[in-house]
């Protein structure tokens, strides 16, 4: 029983997610006009983007971490936190695409907040350009740091704050309605609030997977340095 403590969050993410599945596939949704049966997509696609965020916070804090305490592992975290959240984002794309399709007929509509999630997502990919563009490590994990805290700073506004403040297709954004004013029997919230957590949950645990892959790599590349360099000590 030992052994599965350290695990029990992990199985508790299962759970959640087979949950959210499940009862997204076949439980009652309100009827909305326009919406209709696409209302279940609020089950998938609205999660994704709040673990995604979580995942950026993270990131963020530990680009802090990374500038105040100068430990590398810190760094590693971060990179790992933004991988797996711009994952989380491509896939918010994808079913927030879907979505629009089916609800007001076009993949990518002109929205204020389709449209920062997009530059949002152009802020990311230059950071990852960013990190490749270093040779040192300190410097990479220095200058990135700095780049990931202002990343996250400027991707906030553009997908929380601006959409709110002008006229938005998104519910609960530019004077819409969200959800909550039809979900009279919570037929959306007792399943869209676990989603939250199993989605963010699966985030950790896909993050903490990458993190031991990069030490790995580290350690085997450290190894292999000095490896040639005492071939070539040997040699002189």
């Amino acid at each position: 029983m030992h052994y599965f403590k350290p695990f029990w969050w992990k199985f508790l993410t299962i759970v959640i997610l087979l949950y959210v599945l499940i009862a997204g596939l076949i439980n009652n949704v309100p009827r909305l006009p326009i919406l209709n049966e696409t209302i279940r997509n609020a089950f998938y696609h609205p999660p994704l983007w709040i673990a995604m965020m979580t995942l950026l916070l993270l990131s963020a804090i530990f680009s802090i971490r990374y500038l105040s305490k100068g430990r590398i592992q810190d760094d590693l975290w971060a990179i790992e936190f933004a991988n797996t959240a711009i994952l989380f984002g491509i896939l918010g794309c994808i079913t927030g695409s879907v979505w629009a399709y089916f609800a007001w007929g076009d993949f990518w509509p002109n929205d204020p907040k389709t449209n920062g999630v997009a530059v949002g997502m152009l802020l990311y990919l230059a950071y990852f350009i960013l990190r490749g563009s270093f040779e040192d490590e300190l410097r990479r994990a220095r200058i990135s740091s700095i780049y990931n805290i202002f990343a996250f700073a400027m991707f906030i506004p553009l997908i929380m704050i601006l959409p709110r403040l002008t006229d938005s297709l998104h519910p609960g954004n530019g004077g819409n309605p969200g959800f909550n004013q039809y979900d009279q029997d919570k037929s959306i919230t007792m399943i869209i609030r676990p989603a939250f957590i199993g989605f963010t949950l699966l985030g950790l645990w896909i993050t903490q997977l990458r993190f031991r892959m990069r030490r790995i790599q580290k350690v085997l590349e450290e190894q292999d340095l000095n490896q040639k360099t005492n071939e070539t000590s040997l040699t002189r």
